[in-house]
């Protein structure tokens, strides 16, 4: 590893955009290729981030030497395809969430970085956050006792077009994966994965999910998750977790918040803050950066594991909703 982390970029649109836009705010991080499945859009993303080689095709990003590690900012149907071909040449990998469509490809994938011995981590960026990770911290640390509940929620009122790819079941469309991955990821961080799952959604014409209403069970402790999703609806966008002794309070644009709030029985409410961040996609990138120098193969702040259960519980929840992807 050089003095700088050299990346590739995989695919051209907006959240590929926003995660250069962050990377490049860090000194040790470099953009050496961009890679598209057309070279105009390559070509373009690359002229307006300085980028030095862009490819109308995949395999040249794969196969360019100057590449450390690949992002992946593909449509989730495209993860499991787009991913692995990184792996098997050879790239650590950061892959954006949903890591995959379901728990079976999300399996194969971390199977190949393992037995490849490569870096593989999911983009779920909120982990990564520093006051997600003092709320983790808080609850791990007894702050509010046992914890009985979690609730969140995260919707967009859209509306989105019969034509969008939110709605199209060949890319992985609804709300579930790109919206819903966020409360249940909230909520498993906190608690772990869950041993029942109740879900119920309002399905579109295409059948994926418009808004979907999920309830998660932990038998052991009692505890239990209220969260939903939704592309057609503007939502709280707020979490709160209430334990025997306590509750947490984080406001809207939860799973990158500015603060939280820690309520407990006889004492002053203590307000946990941070300087505002237009960055937020730096926090994952400096962790890949930090993983690869220190020769880790996984993120203990995201680790594979932590992603596989979340994928288990996003299938169950498209079970109970009979939401199924072409080739499934």
């Amino acid at each position: 590893m050089g003095e700088k982390v050299r990346w590739g970029i995989l695919a051209t649109g907006g959240i590929a955009e926003r995660f250069t836009t962050d990377l490049l705010t860090l000194d040790d991080a470099e953009v050496v290729a961009v890679a598209s499945r057309r070279e105009a859009p390559a070509k373009a993303f690359a002229e307006r981030f300085g980028i030095p080689r862009a490819y109308g095709e995949w395999a040249g990003l794969f196969a360019d030497a100057d590449v450390d590690v690949v992002y992946v900012a593909t449509p989730h149907h495209a993860h499991r395809t787009a991913a692995g071909l990184a792996l098997e040449a050879g790239k650590a990998v950061l892959c954006e969430k949903a890591l995959t469509l379901n728990a079976r490809e999300a399996a194969e994938l971390v199977a190949l970085a393992r037995d490849r011995g490569l870096f593989l981590m999911e983009a779920m960026w909120m982990y990564c956050n520093p006051l997600i990770r003092r709320i983790a911290e808080l609850v791990r640390d007894g702050a509010v006792g046992e914890v009985r509940t979690v609730q969140a929620d995260f919707g967009l009122a859209g509306p989105f077009g019969a034509d969008h790819r939110l709605r199209d079941p060949k890319t992985g469309g609804g709300a579930l994966l790109d919206l819903g991955v966020y409360p249940v990821a909230f909520a498993q961080l906190l608690l772990g994965e869950p041993d029942s799952v109740q879900a119920h959604a309002l399905l579109s014409p295409e059948g994926v999910d418009l808004n979907t209403g999920m309830l998660l069970g932990w038998s052991g402790t009692g505890a239990s998750a209220l969260l939903s999703c939704s592309i057609a609806a503007d939502t709280p966008l707020t979490a709160s977790v209430t334990g025997s002794l306590g509750r947490i309070e984080v406001p809207r644009g939860f799973f990158f918040p500015e603060r939280f709030t820690l309520y407990r029985e006889g004492a002053e409410p203590e307000e946990f803050t941070a300087e505002a961040d237009p960055h937020g996609f730096r926090h994952e990138a400096a962790e890949v950066m930090r993983c690869l120098r220190a020769g880790e193969k996984e993120s203990p702040l995201v680790p594979l594991d932590g992603s596989l259960a979340v994928m288990r519980t996003l299938d169950a929840v498209r079970d109970r909703i009979g939401v199924r992807y072409p080739g499934e």
